[in-house]
């Protein structure tokens, strides 16, 4: 299937090849991400896919302009986070947890090994990038010495071997185990008001006739104030059904498997796409959309959203909700037959 649409409408692409983007690497570990720069279908949510080696760091930066939510793929890694009340978290995370780091919040993020822990990240800010972030090391390399050493308490000298540029990502030791998962024994303050980690993968899913569904939004994640994440498994000959979500905007990363997304656009615009592993699908606010298996394997797909209320509308509960006699009237349909339609539906068989 293309990538942009053939009719003429001049629809952007719904589909990104992120894991095919060049990446920047260094010793440390590597990432390549997208924006609305390479990606104008993603107008308010910014991917990226990063991995550190085992001691790898993705060293202590903020984001001015978005918050972070992450979503960990393989092996482990150690994030740490600041608050400007003075708390400070440290968490030992393992593949299928994710963390949130509010707008604005000094933090880090380690790689803890076996093999290269790699993670994707989405911002709720699609003009986002990557490289366009506050890193400790930038700063310092831009502010004298004197300036430093006043804020620091210590001589102006101490300074004169850092880094004259930005690491953004450093290699180095593996960190010893965390005693208290959560707790940084040497900070001021340890016990966070809400921890900024959640562990999506070891919930429960809930179990539909095509698939299962896994949902973290601010209700399960209090921390997690401006986005929800989701992460979805559709069988062989299944089909995530007929929606839209009026609140949020949903970015897709397929983990495993193949799908088909057909977004609709109104005035008699809709896209199909094609979509495999490391692909990304986006879908904006209030577009109608459906994701089918197109493959013989299950489809594992991370979805994220950018609100922290999770809201669906979807087709089979709309045109069931509505009196017959309406949407028989509308659809030129006996109504017999819309009395028949499925009325709670979300992943459904093919």
């Amino acid at each position: 299937m293309a990538d942009a649409a053939s009719d003429g409408s001049g629809l952007p692409s719904f589909r990104f090849p992120l894991a095919a983007q060049p990446a920047r690497v260094t010793a440390g570990g590597g990432a390549r991400g997208h924006s609305v720069a390479n990606f104008p279908a993603g107008k308010n949510i910014a991917g990226v896919s990063m991995w550190l080696n085992p001691g790898g760091l993705r060293e202590l930066h903020w984001h001015p302009n978005a918050a972070e939510w992450g979503y960990v793929l393989t092996n482990r890694c150690r994030i740490t986070l600041f608050d400007p009340d003075g708390t400070y978290e440290a968490w030992d995370l393992d593949a299928g947890d994710v963390w949130y780091f509010p707008r604005g919040y000094g933090h880090a993020v380690q790689g803890l090994g076996p093999g290269d822990c790699q993670f994707l990240l989405l911002f709720d800010n699609g003009a986002f990038q990557e490289d366009a972030t506050f890193s400790i090391t930038d700063w310092l390399a831009r502010t004298s010495g004197e300036a430093l050493a006043k804020t620091l308490g210590v001589s102006a000298g101490t300074f004169d071997g850092i880094p004259k540029a930005e690491a953004w990502i450093v290699k180095g030791e593996v960190p010893k185990p965390l005693l208290v998962q959560g707790e940084i024994p040497s900070a001021p303050q340890k016990t966070p008001r809400l921890p900024h980690i959640f562990h999506l993968k070891a919930q429960e899913p809930v179990l539909h006739s095509g698939g299962t569904v896994r949902i973290v939004s601010v209700k399960e994640f209090p921390a997690s104030t401006t986005m929800t994440g989701a992460l979805m498994t559709i069988d062989p000959g299944a089909l995530r059904a007929l929606h839209w979500h009026p609140n949020a905007d949903e970015w897709q990363y397929y983990i495993a498997g193949r799908a088909r997304m057909t977004v609709f656009c109104a005035k008699g615009r809709s896209e199909t796409v094609a979509l495999g592993p490391g692909d990304v699908g986006y879908v904006p606010q209030g577009y109608g959309h459906c994701i089918e298996n197109a493959g013989g394997d299950p489809c594992e797909i991370l979805i994220g959203f950018n609100s922290g209320e999770y809201m669906d509308s979807g087709l089979a509960r709309w045109m069931a909700g509505n009196p017959p006699q309406l949407v028989a009237t509308n659809v030129g349909l006996p109504e017999d037959v819309i009395m028949r339609f499925r009325r709670h539906a979300v992943l459904v068989k093919g």
